[in-house]
């Protein structure tokens, strides 16, 4: 296991060989199994014209291969250390496929803005189950998980379904400022994953020719992570968690189980379903 990066400074690093080929066949299943049967979250994040950029959330109570990963996976102890936290719950999984011929670019977008919790310990996996040549993978602009927020906007559209328009900063432009705003990103195999904070400014090309990039990301929530429901549907959303959670409240919820404690993963965080 070797990691490149630092990620207190940049918000994103990459660690090379965590997962074992046993792993890798465990992930791959789960996406596989999730493609062939999408929840009502899944959506097309391409144009019709342009290859098939697929997603799905929330899956892991259903998928049995995703409920095994996500509880037996070596992460969750790189999420605690990464995070400097005690305990690591999971908050979500997430499945981005791009299938051959996919060449839209993801754009540049913060995730913590989609979604209901506030907080700075977190960090989500990103793991390619194919390999990802440098063309092709996540990119970050280091330092932006230190803030501000920006805008977060649909991807095809750029409309703003989630804060009303003008109540954040929209996203800068990038490219006109190399030096102020540095892009890192990894050429990936399988094995190796990318570890992020949730404010971190991302996105990612698309794919050419042949190639296939299926990916699983995990999403965890550290220490001083809390429930911050929001007056319009989040991305994922989780329907009336406000009625069980109260405001600023620690997610102590059974759709967030602890997967890492104390240094070790709890004994009751053992697979309900050994099937798949």
């Amino acid at each position: 296991m070797f990691i490149e990066g630092d990620y207190e400074r940049d918000g994103a690093v990459c660690i090379r060989r965590l997962f074992s080929a046993g792993d890798i066949e465990l992930a791959s299943n789960a996406i596989e199994a999730n493609l062939a049967d999408l929840s009502s979250l899944a959506k097309r994040a391409s144009s019709e014209s342009d290859g098939a950029f697929i997603e799905d959330f929330c899956s892991w109570q259903r998928i049995p291969a995703m409920e095994r990963f996500v509880r037996q996976s070596p992460a969750a102890a790189i999420a605690a250390e990464l995070t400097q936290s005690n305990t690591i719950r999971l908050y979500h999984d997430h499945v981005l496929v791009k299938e051959p011929g996919t060449k839209q670019r993801t754009p540049w977008h913060q995730d913590q803005p989609y979604y209901n919790v506030d907080g700075f310990q977190n960090t989500s996996m990103w793991l390619p189950v194919d390999p990802v040549p440098r063309s092709s993978t996540l990119e970050f602009i280091a330092g932006t998980h230190r803030g501000p927020w920006f805008m977060p906007r649909t991807f095809l559209d750029g409309h703003a379904s989630w804060f009303p328009e003008g109540s954040l900063a929209e996203m800068p432009d990038f490219a006109a400022d190399p030096e102020q705003w540095p892009v890192t990103g990894w050429e990936l195999e399988p094995g190796d994953a990318v570890f992020f904070n949730m404010l971190t400014v991302h996105g990612a090309g698309g794919v050419d020719g042949l190639n296939r990039r299926r990916v699983l990301s995990i999403r965890y929530l550290g220490d001083d992570m809390v429930h911050a429901p929001r007056p319009w549907l989040t991305s994922p959303p989780f329907a009336g968690l406000q009625d069980h959670l109260e405001v600023g409240a620690p997610m102590d919820h059974e759709l967030f189980p602890v997967l890492w404690s104390d240094g070790k993963r709890p004994a009751e965080t053992s697979i309900t379903n050994n099937q798949g």
